[in-house]
């Protein structure tokens, strides 16, 4: 059975929720401040299971994914290529039509579920991403166009 995906409600708890699943699925979290910020702006949503979370934003006709985090124990399930497709809907019924995103050039899992959810490269970032050991990483720009609903 698989785990539902349902809006995130706006609040303290859920982004409480949202910062724990950050820090067990990357190596710089974000803390609950910033998603609770973040949820505040005009424009961003998300959408999280119980293993996960997408947080994007709309402005106009484009939409980003500003991150997307899985819970370790429960990657390759799955879980990462659903909260993309169900947030592309969302965001296409805000109007969006372009979707972009960056990834670390060097998280492999990450860019392959990214080219199977229909995404290529735009761009790139030099050394966009700070590491612990003080090395950084470029960032790629990926993008996917959005189709419209018929009316």
């Amino acid at each position: 059975m698989t785990t539902p995906i349902v809006p995130a409600v706006r609040g303290a708890a859920t982004a409480g929720r949202l910062a724990d699943l950050h820090a067990q699925a990357f190596d710089a979290p974000w803390g609950a401040k910033a998603f609770d910020d973040l949820l505040d702006q005009s424009g961003v949503f998300a959408l999280e299971a119980a293993d996960g979370f997408i947080l994007m934003r709309v402005v106009a006709d484009e939409a980003e994914i500003l991150t997307l985090a899985v819970r370790p124990a429960a990657r390759q399930a799955g879980l990462g290529l659903r909260l993309v497709e169900q947030a592309c809907v969302v965001a296409v019924s805000q109007g969006a039509t372009r979707l972009f995103l960056e990834v670390a050039d060097d998280n492999v899992t990450a860019r392959a579920l990214y080219a199977k959810a229909g995404f290529t490269e735009a761009g790139r970032r030099a050394g966009y991403y700070g590491r612990r050991d003080g090395s950084r990483v470029d960032a790629l720009v990926l993008t996917k166009t959005l189709s419209q609903p018929l009316p």
